[in-house]
C-alpha cells in the first residue's frame, strides 16, 4: 500500500462514548493514563476548566491527527514503535485474517504456525547462535524473562550463587519489579521499593558528561566506561554476577551511543568472568539504528537480545527474548523446564502482524534506507547546535537526543525547578502546538528526543528541524 501522509483528515462531528459522555470528560473521569500527571486535567484554569486530555484519533504515514482535526508530525514513532508508519492497511488485514483463522492459543506446551514462523525468522536475523525465541507481550516482560533465565541457567550449570545484574546509571529497562530493579533511574523506583535485590549500576556512555580528561578521546572514554563494569563485577564477586544488561544506544538520559571499542571491551569482560551479556534492544532493534538488531551495527554478539516495539510497528503487542543455543542446552533433556510464561506471549494475531511487518521491511528496504539517511538526519539536527540552548546532539540511526543547557560554554545544566519550568511548563505544549509530537524528558539532564518512522527522509528531517528551531528560540524567553 502506498502511504499518503498529506491526506486531508476531517475530524468527526461528535466525540462521545456509547453513554453519551464527551471523550475528553470520560478520559478525565475513567482513564488512568501511563506516566501521566493527572492533576493537569483536574486543576481549574482559565474559565474554570481543566486542560482537556489530548486525544489522537488517526495516523497516516508519519502524521497523526487529534480529535479536533489538528495535524502533527510524529517525531517519536508513537513511542519508538511505528517503524513502517501509520495507516498500513496490509498490517490490519493480516491481523483480521489471522483472527478469523485462529484468534488465540497459548504457547504452553503447544505451538501455532505464526509463532513458529516468526521465531524462525527472528533467529535468522539474530547474530551468532541466538536461535531460541521466547515470546512475551512487551519489552519489560522480555527483560524480566532474561533475568529469570540467567538465574536459572547458572543454577542448572552448577553456579547457583550467580544471580546479580549490572546495568547503567539513568538507563530504563522496564516497569516489572525485576526490570525496574535493573532500571537506573532512582525517581522511577522509589515509590515501589523494596525491589528485587541484586541489581547494581555503573556509569553510562554519555560522552558529553564524561570526565573532563576523557571528553576528547572517544576510545579512552569507551575503555574507561567498560572497565567500570569489570570493576563492579570484581567488587560484587564474579561468582555472584549473572548478567550485564545494556542498550546498544541508551534511551533514557537522551540517546547515548556507545564509544568506539566499548562493546568489544564489554564482551571481553563478560567472557572473562562468565557473565551473560544482554543486549536490551526493545527500542534499538528492527531498523531503529539501521540493522534488524542493533548489536550488528556496533559489532558485538550478545548472549541474549530483548526486543519488542518495532517488531509489529505497534500494530499489535508483542515482545521477545532471543537466547543463544548455549543457554537453551540445559533445557534439552530430562525434566528440566523454564517455569515462566505469559498468557498472551506469541499471540497468533501479533505474530501474524509481525511477519507482515517484516515483509514490508524487506520489500521497501527500510534497513538500508535508515543506513543511507542516518548521516543526513544527524547533519540536519546538528544545525540546531547554533542555538544557545542546545548543548549536544547525539544518537545513531533514526534515534537522537538533543540536550538543553543553561550555559553552553560551561555545560551547566538546569536545576530541578528550572527544568520543570522549561520542559513541562513550556516545551511539551509548545512542541505540540508547533505540530510535532516528540519527547521532552528530564530523566537525567533535560533533552528532546526524536525517533521518527523509518519511512521519513531528508525533506521531513528539514521540517522537523525547522519546527524544533522555532520552539527552542521561543524557549529562550521562558527561562
Amino acid at each position: 500500500m502506498s502511504i499518503n501522509p498529506n491526506e486531508v483528515w476531517e475530524p468527526t462531528s461528535d466525540h462521545r462514548t456509547p453513554t453519551g459522555a464527551l471523550h475528553s470528560d470520560a478520559a478525565r473521569d475513567h482513564l488512568w493514563m501511563h506516566f501521566t500527571r493527572h492533576s493537569v486535567f483536574e486543576e481549574k484554569g482559565e474559565g474554570g476548566l481543566g486542560h482537556s486530555v489530548p486525544i489522537i484519533t488517526k495516523g497516516q504515514g508519519w502524521k497523526i491527527w487529534d480529535d479536533r482535526g489538528n495535524e502533527y508530525v510524529d517525531g517519536l514513532s508513537g513511542l519508538f514503535v511505528v517503524q513502517v508508519g501509520h495507516g498500513r492497511e496490509e498490517l490490519a488485514e493480516a491481523a483480521a485474517k489471522q483472527a478469523k483463522e485462529l484468534a488465540f492459543f497459548p504457547l504452553w506446551s503447544y505451538a501455532h504456525p505464526k509463532a513458529i514462523e516468526l521465531a524462525e525468522r527472528l533467529a535468522s536475523h539474530a547474530p551468532g547462535d541466538l536461535n531460541r525465541v521466547f515470546f512475551t507481550t512487551g519489552g519489560g516482560e522480555a527483560v524480566e524473562t532474561a533475568w529469570k533465565l540467567a538465574k536459572q541457567y547458572f543454577k542448572l550449570t552448577g553456579k547457583p550463587t550467580k544471580h546479580k545484574v549490572i546495568s547503567r546509571a539513568v538507563a530504563y529497562h522496564g516497569t516489572p519489579q525485576g526490570a525496574l530493579s535493573i532500571t537506573g533511574i532512582p525517581a522511577a523506583k522509589e515509590m515501589f521499593e523494596p525491589l528485587v535485590p541484586g541489581a547494581h549500576k555503573v556509569p553510562n556512555t554519555n560522552m558529553y558528561r564524561a570526565p573532563e580528561h576523557l571528553r576528547d578521546d572517544e576510545k579512552a572514554f569507551g575503555r574507561w566506561a567498560a572497565d567500570r563494569i569489570a570493576e563492579a563485577i570484581e567488587f560484587e564477586g564474579p561468582d555472584t554476577v549473572a548478567a550485564v544488561f545494556l542498550e546498544p544506544v541508551q534511551n533514557s538520559g537522551g540517546c547515548f551511543p556507545p564509544p568506539a571499542g566499548y562493546f568489544e571491551r564489554v564482551r571481553e569482560i563478560c567472557d572473562e568472568y562468565d557473565v551473560l551479556l544482554v543486549s536490551d534492544e526493545v527500542i534499538c532493534s528492527f531498523g531503529r539504528i539501521g540493522s534488524m538488531f542493533a548489536c550488528d551495527d556496533f559489532g558485538y554478539v550478545p548472549d541474549i537480545i530483548t526486543c519488542a516495539k518495532g517488531m509489529t510497528s505497534g500494530y499489535s503487542p508483542i515482545g521477545a527474548m532471543i537466547a543463544s543455543d548455549r543457554l537453551f542446552e540445559p533445557f534439552r533433556n530430562g525434566t528440566t523446564y523454564f517455569p515462566h510464561g505469559y498468557t498472551f506471549g506469541g499471540h497468533p494475531v501479533s505474530a501474524a502482524v509481525a511477519m507482515t511487518n517484516l515483509d514490508i521491511f524487506e520489500r521497501e528496504g527500510l534497513n538500508d534506507r535508515v543506513k543511507t539517511n542516518a548521516p543526513i538526519f544527524k547533519a540536519t539536527l546538528d544545525k540546531l547546535l547554533d542555538l544557545p540552548l542546545v548543548g549536544d546532539v547525539r544518537g545513531a540511526g533514526y534515534f537522537y537526543g538533543i540536550e538543553l543547557v543553561k550555559d553552553k560554554a560551561t555545560r551547566e545544566t538546569f536545576n530541578d525547578a528550572e527544568s520543570e519550568r522549561l520542559l513541562r511548563g513550556f516545551l511539551s505544549k509548545a512542541l505540540f502546538d508547533a505540530g510535532i509530537y516528540c519527547r521532552a524528558d528530564d530523566r537525567g539532564d533535560p533533552v528532546i528526543q526524536l525517533a521518527p518512522p523509518l519511512i521519513m527522509g531528508p525533506t521531513e528531517f528539514d521540517d522537523i528541524e525547522s519546527r524544533l528551531r522555532g520552539v527552542l528560540i521561543e524557549a529562550e524567553n521562558h527561562l
